[in-house]
């Protein structure tokens, strides 16, 4: 025998111990899927093959194929790396390959078309028609004044939003609904389509109150190099008791009458905390007040003496400075069950840190070196101590020069079973008016399929039983259980799953962020579910009117998921434009995983 022949023989032999293993691997799909056959069952049957897709890719990475991803490679077939959208066809496929055969998927097996096609009808269902020349959907976090600014709204939806997202976790049901009413009346006027979704916002923990600092408002010009005023430092003098909501500048009250005797152009003199004279100026009166300015640097407090010649007034009172704790590596800080305002600490002064923490269930739950971690990770510490109303806290990682925890700042306790319930009764209004207004509604710190369980449950009791769900996963539990959570949700028509990469970071690890990501593209992609790709997606330029390069990289990445979350800023207008911009020249050349390999102009002249 020629050594050709034993060379064609040896690879024939090789190809068919590769099909073997292939087809061992199928067996363990078979079995897995027999397994939860109950499972399945129970979807809705719009998602019958979505779950049973996802149940055998589960099966196939139980396996380390990663020597069988280089041998198929080496013989240039496809590989099992693209195999999300449709499992079993893709092993069958290749097997067939391997053996010189004609593909054969056999009857009651999820072709590639409808794989791929099985994706974009649940991204459709639950985000609406897909925007022209764009593949990706926009979702925007509504701001606060969206509430009572219509235009805003409308430039939003004229901009490319897609989906716009009303946080449950501030506002009020006034303002969600004015929201959502001006968002449909924005897509009518626009003859466009805009979906809404509420935020449920969940059982986040944070900290409690510090005891406030001196009632003082700073108030400083812009200067030059050589310490010239170039612009004044403005304030804004109003009746006490009548200060405006949401102005720019400082509000000081004063008396009402004395406030009524000023003119444009007329002086007042005052000393401030320092001692220092200084002297305001009276620029003009509108509807808010009186607007003044000073050319110096000056300190206001409750109770400053304002003279306008012989006539005076004083300051009235002034919001306190908030106040923060100041802590270091080996510090220790005392959380406590106690809600009074404690007073604020700093590294190296006598006594401990305390803060508070109002939710109950958090002192009966942590335990000696449960992780905590304050601020979004400003501050890392392990518990060292448990007590019936406080746990003590030793910080084990924090900046260089000391982290400063204030009142109203995160606290993840990613070790911690806390036992919280998803919603309470507080979260009625928002879930009456989700039913009434969204068309989908985000769970948020989700950690258990239970969890889904209950909220379908509440849905069903309100007659919402076609709003869309959207599984935020922001915590380690809800990430281990994402395959058991996908299922007991695709009991509903209409699902999407979050990765919600802020508090994601902060529970798992910013190290880990990155592959956690992939994981849960992979898995979302297998069982046909649509994922929204958030925080911080060109967040600078949203705040700044500047994108930093890295964000840039990251919008365009987010191609590969079905809808990119922007947050609010000033800027925000901008932020969708640049992004919806990003997304329709990446549509062209990625599409999930697969490079689509348009021609590249860009090196014609070659």
């Amino acid at each position: 025998m020629s050594k050709r022949s034993i060379d064609a023989s040896a690879a024939r032999a090789s190809d068919e111990e590769l099909a073997r293993q292939l087809a061992l691997i199928e067996d363990g799909l078979h079995r897995l899927a027999d397994e939860h056959r109950a499972d399945i069952s129970e979807v809705h049957p719009v998602h019958a093959w979505d779950a049973l897709n996802l149940i055998h890719y589960v099966a196939l990475r139980r396996h380390d194929v990663r020597r069988l991803q280089w041998q198929l490679t080496r013989r240039g077939l496809s590989s099992l790396g693209r195999s999300e959208p449709y499992v079993l066809a893709t092993l069958r496929a290749t097997m067939s390959a391997l053996r010189g055969e004609r593909p054969v998927l056999g009857e009651g097996v999820l072709n590639f078309e409808g794989g791929r096609a099985a994706l974009d009808t649940n991204t459709d269902r639950l985000f609406g028609p897909r925007p022209p020349s764009r593949v990706v959907r926009i979702m925007v976090t509504l701001p606060s004044e969206a509430a009572g600014d219509y235009c805003l709204v409308r430039r939003l939806v004229a901009g490319g939003m897609d989906v716009a997202r009303i946080n449950g976790a501030h506002d009020d049901p006034d303002a969600w609904r004015a929201m959502a009413d001006s968002v449909r009346k924005a897509a009518a006027e626009l003859g466009t389509e805009c979906r809404i979704a509420m935020d449920l916002p969940g059982p986040k923990l944070r900290t409690g109150a510090l005891e406030g600092g001196p009632q003082i408002v700073r108030l400083r010009p812009v200067r030059d190099i050589r310490g010239v005023p170039l612009t004044p430092a403005p304030l804004l003098l109003t009746a006490v008791d009548a200060a405006p909501a949401g102005s720019d500048l400082p509000v000081v009250p004063v008396e009402a009458a004395w406030l009524a005797r000023r003119h444009p152009g007329e002086g007042v003199v005052l000393r401030d905390t320092r001692g220092s004279k200084r002297t305001m100026t009276i620029v003009d009166a509108s509807a808010l007040g009186v607007r003044a300015h000073v050319l110096d640097t000056t300190y206001l407090e409750t109770g400053t003496v304002l003279s306008a010649g012989d006539d005076d007034t004083a300051v009235g009172p002034l919001p306190h400075v908030p106040r923060h704790h100041l802590l270091k590596t080996g510090d220790r800080l005392v959380v406590c069950r106690d809600t009074a305002p404690q007073p604020a600490w700093q590294h190296g002064q006598a006594g401990e840190a305390r803060i508070s923490c109002a939710l109950e269930a958090v002192f009966g739950a942590v335990e000696i070196d449960d992780r905590v971690i304050f601020d979004d990770g400003l501050l890392y510490g392990v518990v060292e101590e448990v007590g019936a109303d406080e746990f003590g806290v030793r910080i084990v990682e924090s900046p260089p020069q000391g982290g400063r925890l204030r009142a109203e700042k995160g606290i993840n306790l990613p070790d911690t079973r806390l036992p919280l319930p998803l919603f309470t009764e507080a979260d009625g209004p928002l879930l009456r008016l989700a039913a009434e207004k969204a068309d989908m509604l985000s769970l948020s710190f989700l950690r258990h399929e239970e969890d889904v369980d209950l909220i379908r449950h509440e849905l069903h009791s309100l007659g919402a039983d076609e709003l869309g769900l959207v599984l935020k996963i922001e915590t380690g539990p809800a990430f281990e259980r994402l395959p058991e959570i996908l299922l007991h949700a695709m009991r509903s028509e209409r699902v999407g799953v979050m990765i919600a990469r802020g508090d994601l970071a902060v529970e798992a690890g910013y190290e880990r962020l990155a592959e956690l990501q992939e994981e849960m593209l992979w898995l979302c992609e297998a069982a046909h579910v649509p994922v929204i790709w958030a925080t911080e997606v060109l967040d600078q330029l949203a705040r700044t009117g500047r994108p930093s390069r890295a964000e840039v990289t990251d919008a365009a990445m987010s191609q590969r998921a079905e809808c990119v979350m922007l947050n609010k800023g000033p800027h925000i207008v901008a932020a969708i434009e640049a992004l919806d911009d990003i997304l329709r020249r990446m549509a062209g050349h990625q599409r999930k995983k697969i490079p689509l390999l348009r021609p590249l102009r860009s090196f014609a002249d070659l």
